[in-house]
C-alpha cells in the first residue's frame, strides 16, 4: 500500500520565510537603535522584512565616522 502525498514528510520548507524570529527581530531593532535589552521583549515595534532578488543589494547604511 502506498503512502498518501499529504502524509509524506516534507524535506524542509520549499519557500523563503516572510517573518523573522524574535531573536532576529531583536537583532534588527538593536542595530537600528529602536530597542534596548532593558526594555524587555514584549510590545516590540514591527520590523519590515523584504527578501531581495538575486543580485540586489540591501539598503545603504551610513558609515560611522571614526
Amino acid at each position: 500500500m502506498s503512502l498518501d502525498k499529504s502524509l509524506k514528510k516534507a524535506s524542509g520548507m520549499g519557500r523563503a520565510r516572510n517573518v523573522l524570529t524574535r531573536a532576529e527581530r531583536l537583532a534588527v531593532l538593536q542595530e537600528d537603535e529602536k530597542w534596548k535589552p532593558e526594555a524587555g521583549v514584549y510590545n516590540l515595534p514591527k520590523t519590515k522584512y523584504r527578501r531581495l532578488a538575486p543580485g540586489q543589494s540591501g539598503p545603504k547604511r551610513p558609515v560611522a565616522a571614526k
